[in-house]
């Protein structure tokens, strides 16, 4: 079928109408399960209702419920609705030529975000790479990720069922993606932070494989989740904010009592545990039975390859203010070896106590994870490959920051509010060009243009104005973290 303006496709619940767009044809606010609303809150999702006449997904569904953090890149109230299980496809046509897919899952700390942010545009995937591009959104916060299975079975994924959500969706791709043009048997999944997180969460589950056949984790591995009893933790902290105490009552709730708590939970946690916040995965149930780094350990997921790397400045992001030196010791105590800064100062004897804390506090998220991500996966053979984004933002101390690499991968140097974190200057757009072309091909099933990852020589690509690669380059601080979390 060629482009048309109103372009009309057939899924397995009805025909849903796009829009011709920028070269391309986009579908918005597809729904991909059945609204997660009154007494189906909590509950895993459920199949969608079919529906007769062709539905009009000319514009973007509203988000999950959130309340924005207020931090750069999530300052701004958005529409959200609990009906927010909703997924967009950008597509070159319409035709049978089954192209690569590409599901973008968005971050935001579990707690905000949405598939329809301009960063995400999967414009440039679909005219200069032919690639599908589907965005999705999945329930956040207590309402995706509260474990409440103590109240039955009817709530037994309620700790994950944010994730399966994700899974939902891309059971969705299966069902459907080839009346969009794509091929269901060459999907790539990719997301950064939560995204990364929930990425290197279904690729270390079972109940995930087979949906997806490559693998971006950017800036996100597979350490954040919760044991069962940090779940419980959270969930009695979540009751007793609330003032109730059983699950019915939930129900009855007012969404937005629910989501003015979160902070509230948040705060009282992280007197418990400092590494991970509340309302993340849950383990211990049939989507996650083990944490996802066990079982990729375990050999899960070795079939898929993986591009997975971090930004050289990620907490930067997070670290606006000075940090003093009590701060700095407080958290090294969090991360397990208050040794850690004298290490740090070893390998950097000039930096300052917030230098150290930024690095620091960018190791233990984002670096080492990652790195551990790779080494994992090698024991049973399978292939992946490291990266490293480190063009420095002229904005302020940003420098390689957090999310920094997404208009980059995506080729949206001009989206809205990119030129806030790039700062002023020339667009770095051959950088964009280089990570976008590396992004392209993996999605289209070729190797990137490094060796795979390897413990002899630990070959990572680093991303620059004069990108290059380094070897063995990490060893010091491999050892540095070998024996914390």
């Amino acid at each position: 079928m060629s482009k048309v303006n109103q372009p009309i496709v057939m899924t397995r619940s009805g025909q849903v109408m796009g829009k011709a767009k920028d070269g391309a044809l986009l579908f918005c606010g597809i729904p991909y399960a059945a609204p997660p609303v009154a007494d189906r809150r909590f509950k895993a999702a459920a199949r969608v209702d079919p529906w007769d006449d062709v539905l009009d997904t000319t514009r973007f569904s509203p988000a999950a419920p959130q309340i924005p953090s207020g931090g750069m890149t999530d300052n701004t109230p958005v529409r959200w609705s609990e009906d927010c299980l909703y997924l967009n496809v950008c597509t070159p046509d319409v035709d049978d030529r089954r192209r690569p897919v590409m599901v973008w899952i968005h971050g935001g700390a579990y707690r905000t975000g949405q598939g329809a942010i301009p960063w995400y545009n999967g414009n440039s995937f679909a005219r200069q790479g032919d690639i599908v591009v589907v965005s999705i959104n999945y329930r956040l916060g207590a309402l995706g990720f509260t474990d409440l299975s103590r109240f039955g079975p009817d709530y037994a994924s309620s700790g994950v069922n944010g994730l399966l959500d994700q899974i939902t969706a891309l059971e969705w791709v299966q069902d459907n993606i080839e009346n969009f043009g794509g091929d269901p048997d060459r999907v790539t999944i990719a997301g950064e932070s939560a995204g990364g997180f929930s990425v290197s969460s279904l690729l270390g589950s079972e109940r995930a494989q087979g949906l997806f056949h490559r693998a971006i984790p950017q800036s996100g591995a597979a350490h954040a989740t919760l044991t069962s009893d940090e779940g419980q933790i959270v969930t009695n902290l979540l009751l007793e904010t609330l003032k109730i105490k059983s699950a019915e009552e939930l129900l009855k709730l007012d969404v937005t009592a629910i989501l003015e708590a979160q902070p509230v939970v948040d705060r009282e946690f992280s007197q418990v545990l400092t590494a991970v916040q509340a309302f993340y995965p849950v383990v211990g149930n049939d989507i996650l039975p083990l944490s996802p780094y066990e079982a990729i350990q375990s050999g899960v997921g070795s079939g898929v390859e993986v591009l997975t790397g971090s930004n050289k400045d990620e907490s930067t992001l997070f670290i606006m203010e000075e940090v003093s030196e009590n701060r700095l010791e407080r958290q090294a105590e969090g991360y397990g070896n208050l040794g850690l800064i004298d290490q740090y100062k070893s390998l950097d004897p000039d930096a300052s106590a917030t230098e150290l804390s930024i690095r620091m506090s960018t190791d233990f998220m984002f670096k080492i994870p990652a790195i551990r991500l790779a080494e994992a996966r090698l024991k049973q053979g399978a292939v992946t490959w490291l990266y490293q984004f480190d063009w420095e933002s002229r904005a302020g101390h940003l420098k390689a920051t957090h999310a920094l690499e997404i208009p980059f991968c995506f080729n949206m140097l001009h989206a809205p509010g990119v030129n806030v974190f790039i700062g002023e200057g020339e667009l770095p757009q051959s950088v964009a060009d280089e990570m976008h072309a590396v992004w392209t091909g993996f999605i289209r099933g070729e190797e990137p243009p490094w060796p795979a990852y390897n413990n002899e020589t630990r070959p990572t690509w680093h991303f620059d104005t004069k990108s290059m690669l380094l070897e063995n380059a990490d060893d010091d601080l491999i050892a540095v973290w070998q024996d914390l979390r």
